[in-house]
Parts: structure tokens; sequence; C-alpha cells
């Protein structure tokens, strides 16, 4: 898999666990890894965001 699918596969993620935060109030990457302290969860959030500042970078360098 390319960075590009992949990026975009771990954007998808983050945002529909944040939709169902949002609508629901049920986080699914807290309730599967172990609540908002695990170190798990912790790495999620990290590579989402990670995620995020890879595909803010390529869009504003032209790279979609």
């Amino acid at each position: 898999m390319d960075t590009k699918k992949l990026v975009a596969w771990v954007l998808v993620v983050g945002a529909l666990n944040w939709g169902l935060v949002g609508l629901l109030g049920l986080n699914v990457v807290e309730s599967v890894l172990g609540g908002a302290g695990s170190l798990l969860t912790k790495l999620v959030y990290i590579v989402v965001g990670l995620a995020g500042v890879y595909k803010l970078y390529m869009l504003t360098m032209g790279k979609k």
C-alpha cells in the first residue's frame, strides 16, 4: 500500500471515530484500545494527527 492510500485510510478511520463521538458519544478507539489514558489510544491519536499534517503538507504543496 502506498503512502497516499495509507494516509487516506488513517484519516477516514479518524474522521469516522470523531463522527461517532459527536453523534453518539461513542469513541471506538478508546473502547477498543483501553480508554483515554492507554498508550495504544494515544499512539492512534498521534498517527491520525501525523497523517493530517502530512495531508495538509501535500495539499499546500500542490500534490493531492
